[in-house]
């Protein structure tokens, strides 16, 4: 793209600044924002589908899935997460399924927080991608391995303060006031969309069609950054800001609100890792802040929804994942980051090490649906 912008070497650069780049950073932009708004369009529209699917998909939920406590929802949002390599359509699915009466409140918070814990496996699988071109293994897999170890450590105590939380009944009284409003804006959208659509389909089926609507877009806001800003020039002006814990924690906290995916915002780790930017000592901050901000499209998700409980779950995983960010950022950073960086070194040791770590991250989610 570059290229095509600088033809040839004559220009001089304040020509180039001043002709060349408005004729396709126009375009780009352009681009870019209709995608935008295509994704936008397509996760109201997913939303719309799968709270209207779950109403049918509720006796499958607590009869064949036997999800109907808060031990097998964690479970069942952990393994959906892997299933689809993605937490936040789980997060939205286990909304929908609140809403249509399947799953309790407390079952609807362990099953989010279940789908983050899921969520990071896709780092790690990144990771292993980049071990079979070639790259350093160690390098390669320590981000993925330490995405899943922070996010396991803070989140399974997050998860008690959280249920304390909900408990308590504080939040209940934190709403977004304007959430009829955009719901009912957006129902004369997409309701008679999804009226269409049950006339011609059952409607369980509406479900799993939100499901893969709703991965679609993602994937398209995906395509909505600015790839180009994170590769080269601009991360060397930011390396030199890693060494600090809160610029780190900002930095992961911005880059996931505005992918609004922690899955990608976790990913460029990988990449980054392997071109010396950053080293795994630098980023526990990062993923930190980085599974704050990852609720924003479930905030968005709960707000469309128009039910206020499920705001209140939403804003609860918020505020306790933050509650205990902060404390290991305050109080225990130091040793809290020699243990993260000694485990991930023993598991990153050997394949036998590998192997097992790998064993015990599939068979806990397994137990927990069993149980």
């Amino acid at each position: 793209m570059s290229e095509r912008a600088s033809p040839s070497p004559d220009p001089s650069d304040a020509g180039l600044g001043q002709a060349d780049p408005p004729r396709w950073i126009g375009r780009i932009h352009i681009g870019k924002v209709g995608l935008f708004l295509v994704s936008l369009f397509l996760f109201i529209l997913a939303i719309t589908l799968m709270k209207e699917g779950a109403r049918s998909l509720a006796p499958l939920i607590r009869d064949t899935f036997r999800v109907t406590n808060p031990l097998n929802s964690l479970g069942f949002g952990w393994l959906f997460a892997y299933a689809v390599m993605s937490g936040s359509p789980v997060a939205a699915a286990a909304l929908t399924f609140f809403d249509a009466g399947a799953i309790d409140e407390l079952s609807t918070f362990t099953m989010i927080t279940g789908s983050r814990l899921g969520a990071s496996f896709i780092v790690l699988f990144i990771g292993f991608i980049y071990v079979l071109r070639g790259r350093s293994r160690l390098t390669s897999l320590s981000m993925g391995l330490l995405s899943l170890t922070v996010t396991g450590t803070t989140y399974l105590v997050a998860l008690f303060v959280g249920i304390g939380l909900l408990l308590s009944g504080h939040l209940h009284q934190l709403q977004l006031r304007r959430g009829a409003l955009l719901s009912s804006i957006f129902d004369l959208v997409f309701d008679p969309i999804v009226h269409r659509l049950l006339t011609v389909a059952p409607r369980w089926l509406l479900f799993p069609l939100g499901l893969v609507i709703i991965l679609v877009s993602f994937n398209l806001f995906d395509r909505c950054l600015p790839q180009m800003a994170i590769k080269e020039s601009h991360v060397g002006r930011v390396s030199r800001l890693v060494y600090r814990p809160v610029i780190m924690f900002l930095l992961g906290a911005g880059v996931t609100m505005i992918s609004m995916s922690v899955s990608v915002s976790l990913s460029i780790l990988v990449p980054l890792s392997n071109r010396g930017f950053v080293r795994r000592e630098n980023v526990i901050p990062y993923i930190m802040g980085a599974n704050i901000t990852t609720f924003v499209d479930t905030l968005l998700a709960a707000v469309l929804l128009n039910n206020p409980p499920a705001f209140t779950v939403v804003l609860t995983e918020m505020i306790s994942i933050a509650i205990v960010s902060a404390i290991i950022l305050i109080f225990a950073y130091d040793p809290y980051q020699r243990n993260m960086i000694h485990f991930v070194s023993w598991v990153s040791k050997n394949n036998r090490n590998l192997g097992i770590f790998m064993f015990v991250i599939f068979l806990i989610p397994i137990l927990l649906l069993l149980i």
